[in-house]
């Protein structure tokens, strides 16, 4: 128990002696805040338009998708750069030295990124659900209400994602060791590789409900136009035992590889 905890302060002491984690969490913070705000006085300027096609009524999920959509993305980059660094850097020795259990090393590492992540992320989804609903007025905002499952899910089920998209970080900045690629393919998975099965047709349809990063948004209430085979929580524990999958496999990797 007191390995775990040594390591787990070394990590803490690592992750507070940079500035990364302080810019992350300034760009969370902005991107979740920043995009309900603009949400919110879109919808009250829709609301006064003479035609009524175009107002625009936003919902909770929309509120906070400037955290889960962009905000853990950047939580993902500080995940998978507190691997690649050291290994761009020389550390990982040192690291690895420091601390020979590599698993519990990796573990540790993803564990206080994560929390911290899930945290952060769970009070700028509430402020930026209020900021939204604020600035959208009673009228615009009328689809703002924390009232269901559906709603509070894109609230706390923000935070679970982001726990779960950390430990995937971590796991594949492990796996490439290199931060370039990482970052980009971080980056263009969720963005664009998964957009690009629509494409294909029938294949591309049948295959669409087995992408973690649909099922995640499908736990998180984004409408996607896809079939899935079971509810929110099945895609919760679809995108659950993918992300755990590539971190188990990272950890076979890392203990058995050279540093």
């Amino acid at each position: 128990m007191s390995t775990a905890l040594d390591t787990l302060r070394a990590e803490r002491i690592k992750l507070t002696s940079v500035q990364s984690p302080l810019w992350c969490t300034v760009a969370i913070v902005a991107l979740g805040l920043g995009l309900a705000a603009i949400l919110g006085s879109v919808s009250r300027a829709s609301v006064g338009m003479d035609d009524e096609m175009g107002n625009f009524f936003p919902t909770v999920d929309a509120a906070v998708s400037g955290v889960s959509g962009f905000g853990v993305l950047v939580l993902m980059i500080l995940a998978a750069l507190s691997v690649t660094s050291e290994y761009r850097f020389g550390v990982i020795r040192t690291t690895f030295q420091a601390t020979p259990n590599r698993v519990l090393l990796l573990t540790m590492k993803a564990v206080l990124i994560g929390v911290l992540g899930a945290v952060l992320t769970f009070v700028v989804s509430l402020g930026a659900f209020y900021l939204a609903k604020a600035l959208a007025g009673p009228d615009a905002g009328r689809e703002l209400v924390l009232d269901g499952d559906a709603a509070w899910r894109a609230i706390y089920g923000t935070s679970i994602y982001a726990l779960l998209c950390v430990f995937l970080a971590v796991g594949l900045g492990t796996l490439l060791r290199q931060s370039a690629g990482t970052i980009a393919l971080l980056m263009l998975w969720p963005l664009l590789l998964e957009s690009l099965f629509s494409l294909f047709g029938s294949v591309g349809r049948e295959i669409q409900p087995f992408l973690p990063f649909a099922n995640a948004n499908h736990f998180l209430g984004t409408g996607q136009g896809i079939d899935f085979h079971w509810g929110p929580w099945g895609s919760l524990l679809y995108f659950a035992a993918f992300s755990f999958l590539v971190f188990a496999v990272a950890l076979v990797v890392v203990d058995r590889r050279d540093a």
